[in-house]
């Protein structure tokens, strides 16, 4: 099976999994919604590019995504952050290779944009353990076709490790279980094993991977242990981290070529600046306007 198709019936059977058992804020015709809606903006965007057209699965887990892990008070907005999502795989590219994971790219545009109309939500598909065991089984089979394994491992390992060491140790009001408890969250761990993973947009290299892992479980850290723990924080690393190794990944081919040197640049400070943006805002939970 195409590895996009088998990440889209894994997402598909984890939303159905989520309307029945769990608690997915989007009711089944407003998913139907966002997936026809999805269709044509990929027929669009093909047209726009004078392309064939060619189902394309992995823009559809993009949709499935959204709807898990963010709520929006307007329905409409959905349309909004998705259509960005889509564009930017199609049109914020270099030599065809996008940056971001359009999931995510999805989730940080529904901030910036609408910060009191939208929040990350990770307790959509509730925190049975015996639908968290079905996730990580359906992840590890395609993290070992796409050799990704050692990312979530190694990400595991680092947060839990940071975590405790920078939060637990120095703040008496943060408590281990307070940790531990964010790993009975089934989205929390559909975000480690399916968003983090994405093959376009983290390193193909072993070493590169174990950096790339510590370096989001550091970073998020950090920003929990200067600004208070958000949840956002991961999503907002993953952020930074994917066009950063996205570069590294094709310095060796391009090292030479100043405009893409320039391109990346310009990337990363327009990043850096969208992150200040959201860090910069109050904090906020589940009470949105």
């Amino acid at each position: 099976m195409h590895i996009q198709l088998h990440q889209f019936f894994n997402l598909l059977l984890l939303l159905l999994l989520g309307q029945t058992m769990g608690f997915v804020y989007l009711s089944w015709y407003q998913i139907l919604g966002l997936f026809l809606f999805t269709l044509f903006v990929e027929l669009l965007f093909f047209k726009i590019k004078k392309e064939k057209y060619y189902f394309n699965f992995s823009s559809f887990s993009t949709a499935i995504g959204l709807a898990l892990m963010m709520v929006m008070t307007d329905y409409m907005l959905y349309f909004v952050v998705l259509f960005l999502a889509l564009a930017q795989k199609h049109w914020l590219t270099y030599r065809g290779q996008h940056f971001f994971n359009p999931s995510n790219f999805a989730l940080i545009a529904g901030m910036l944009l609408f910060y009191k109309k939208s929040h990350i939500v990770v307790g959509q598909l509730s925190q049975e353990i015996y639908l968290a065991y079905v996730v990580v089984v359906m992840a590890l089979i395609i993290l070992y076709r796409i050799k990704r394994l050692l990312i979530p491992t190694v990400f595991i390992g680092g947060y839990l490790f940071f975590q405790y060491s920078m939060l637990v140790v120095y703040d008496p009001m943060f408590l281990s279980e307070d940790l531990f408890r964010r790993f009975s969250s089934v989205s929390f761990i559909v975000f480690i094993f399916f968003m983090l993973t994405d093959p376009k947009t983290t390193p193909e290299r072993y070493e590169l991977q174990v950096i790339f892992s510590l370096f989001l479980a550091v970073l998020s850290t950090l920003l929990d242990y200067y600004y208070g723990y958000r949840v956002q924080h991961l999503f907002m690393v993953l952020f930074i981290l994917s066009p950063l190794f996205v570069f590294f990944n094709m310095l060796p081919q391009e090292k030479e070529n100043r405009s893409f040197i320039l391109y990346f640049v310009i990337l990363l400070v327009l990043v850096l600046s969208a992150i200040i943006y959201l860090e910069l805002q109050p904090p906020y939970y589940f009470a949105m306007d």
